[in-house]
Parts: C-alpha cells; sequence; structure tokens
C-alpha cells in the first residue's frame, strides 16, 4: 500500500511539472539570449550559435542569439523584456540590475582553468614603446571601450583613480573605441599608446585569442605575437562576466534555464568549449550579492559623472 502510495505521489508529480512546463512553453515559444562581442559579429555567431542550439534542445524552445552593439542594448532589452537571458561585464550588469528595478539577476559564470572565478582589467602597451608603467603614460593617449564595458572601462577608471592617477587627468585623451577588439586594433595600429582590455591569464585574453586568429599583423605585413605587447597595470581580481535572466519569469522556466547551463559541459562539451574558446572548465552559480562591490563601483563612477562641469 505505502509502495503504491508513493508510486501515485510521483506519477501526480511529474504530471504537475509536464503541465507546469507546457505552461511556460505556451507563453515563452521563444526565449532570446544576447551578448556583446569581444571579436567581430561573424565570430560570435560561430561561437556561440552552437550553445544557443543546445539550449533550445535542452529546453524544448526556441532560443535566438542576438548579437547586440554594446552592453547599453542588452540592458535596455533585458529592462523592456526583450531579452531573456544576456551575458554582461560585472559593472554593466550592475547596471541592468538597476535601471531594471532589480528584475535581471545574475546566475552563472565561467570558471576558468585552475578553478578561478573572475578576470583581469589590464592596459597593454607596445613592446617596442619606452612606457612601463602608468607613470610613464601620463599626457598620453589611452584607448577604451564600451562605456558599460568593466574591464575596457569602469575598471580602469574606478581602479586608476584610487591609485592617483585618474584618467581625466593624467592622460592626454582616454578615446572610447566601441569594442575590445577595436581597442586593441588602435594600440597595434598606433592610434592609441596604450589601451585598456580583459585578461583571464597567460595563455587566455582577448588579444591572445586575436592573435591566435591572426587578426594583428605588423607594417610589414608578418603577424604580430604576445612579444610585440607588454601588460603596465593589471587591476584587482573583478568577480567574472555573469549571465543573467529575468526574475520575473516562471519559477520553472528559470530552473530549467540555470540547469541547462550547468549540465552543459557535460551533456554537451563541444558547444560548451565552442562557447568558452575551450579555455573554460564549467560554470559557476553566482547570486546579485557576488556583485556588490560591482555596484558601488558604479554609483562612484555615476557620481564622477555629475560631477563633471557642463560645457
Amino acid at each position: 500500500m505505502i509502495n503504491r502510495r508513493l508510486v501515485l505521489a510521483a506519477a501526480l508529480a511529474t504530471i504537475a511539472c509536464a503541465a507546469s512546463a507546457q505552461e511556460w512553453k505556451a507563453k515563452y515559444p521563444e526565449l532570446v539570449m544576447a551578448l556583446v562581442p569581444a571579436e567581430n559579429a561573424t565570430g560570435v555567431l560561430a561561437r556561440v550559435s552552437p550553445f544557443a542550439e543546445y539550449l533550445t534542445n535542452e529546453l524544448g524552445v526556441k532560443v535566438t542569439l542576438r548579437i547586440a552593439n554594446d552592453y547599453t542594448a542588452v540592458i535596455e532589452g533585458q529592462k523592456t523584456r526583450q531579452i531573456h537571458i544576456g551575458q554582461y561585464g560585472p559593472g554593466s550588469y550592475a547596471r541592468a540590475n538597476t535601471v531594471s528595478g532589480g528584475n535581471v539577476v545574475p546566475f552563472a559564470t565561467l570558471r576558468n582553468s585552475g578553478g578561478v572565478i573572475g578576470y583581469y582589467s589590464v592596459i597593454y602597451v607596445r613592446a617596442g614603446s619606452p612606457y612601463r608603467s602608468i607613470d610613464d603614460l601620463k599626457g598620453k593617449t589611452l584607448g577604451l571601450v564600451d562605456v558599460e564595458s568593466t574591464s575596457g572601462s569602469k575598471a580602469p577608471t574606478f581602479f586608476l583613480a584610487d591609485q592617483g592617477f585618474p584618467i581625466d587627468k593624467h592622460f592626454k585623451m582616454a578615446q572610447p573605441t566601441g569594442s575590445h577588439e577595436n581597442a586593441i586594433f588602435a594600440l597595434a595600429n598606433g592610434t592609441v599608446d596604450a589601451a585598456a582590455n580583459w585578461w583571464n591569464g597567460e595563455d587566455d585574453s582577448n588579444l591572445v585569442r586575436m592573435l591566435t586568429k591572426g587578426m594583428l599583423k605588423n607594417a610589414d605585413g608578418s603577424a604580430m605575437t604576445k612579444a610585440d605587447f607588454r601588460i603596465v597595470w593589471k587591476s584587482p581580481l573583478l568577480p567574472g562576466s555573469p549571465f543573467a535572466l529575468l526574475a520575473d519569469m516562471p519559477e520553472d522556466l528559470k530552473s530549467a534555464i540555470i540547469e541547462a547551463f550547468m549540465a552543459a559541459p557535460k551533456k554537451n562539451k563541444a558547444a560548451f568549449d565552442a562557447l568558452t574558446d575551450g579555455k573554460v572548465e564549467t560554470f559557476a552559480r553566482v547570486s546579485k550579492e557576488d556583485y556588490v562591490e560591482s555596484v558601488k563601483m558604479n554609483l562612484w563612477l555615476d557620481e564622477q559623472r555629475k560631477r563633471k562641469p557642463t560645457n
């Protein structure tokens, strides 16, 4: 009798779960996942499309990949509920959470090789230049990324000011370049004297990925190498760039998304390795509490902007 009751209870629970899944699938026949490209859009599509296909198979609804022009587009898309899953830097996530009234919440980030969660902002110069420190870059030109990029703008602005090198005073110009790749191109081409970018380790950075693809050339057409660049500044460890979803989606849907992400390295290693360029071990769970310092950074940056005189 007890066994029959247990079997009946399990069967009823299964039916209830299936009915609940059908409800959210009817309401969300398509989910949109958006990312900001660190590389060109074609490269992002090739890298991330297999993962979007994996999510489609796991969730049972179409997952459409959207390549945004900048972080602001992802922030606005989640604010208006047009984007269901977004990838951010820690600073841009903090902005998304704020402008959405807390409706954008982080759930996963990447655990790098060696088990490290997080990454760094660095400033590169050309190895052939005389610059070996931030002091040496006084009065020079710094290439930044998108204003909402943590490694490419927020972190260097915040930490350099704290270290006594406010960007607007120390450098002749802080020039936005748009993307992480564009910042490196600007440095390689001599448009800027230094450039900010993201860095996970000696063998995993935006610069390394660009060099591996043969994207950087010397004036004579020969391929550049890591030896052509030098890091003159590195930030403290930043929290890992999170994937975030909408808090007001059905609980069963959110659970299904999180479960699919966490299972990806084992269920579809090829898609996961394509997403991460094979440089990452697995996903790690995160929550908004992991980004408290990123929120503080944003508040400080906002306050500095308010203090700037308008012309």
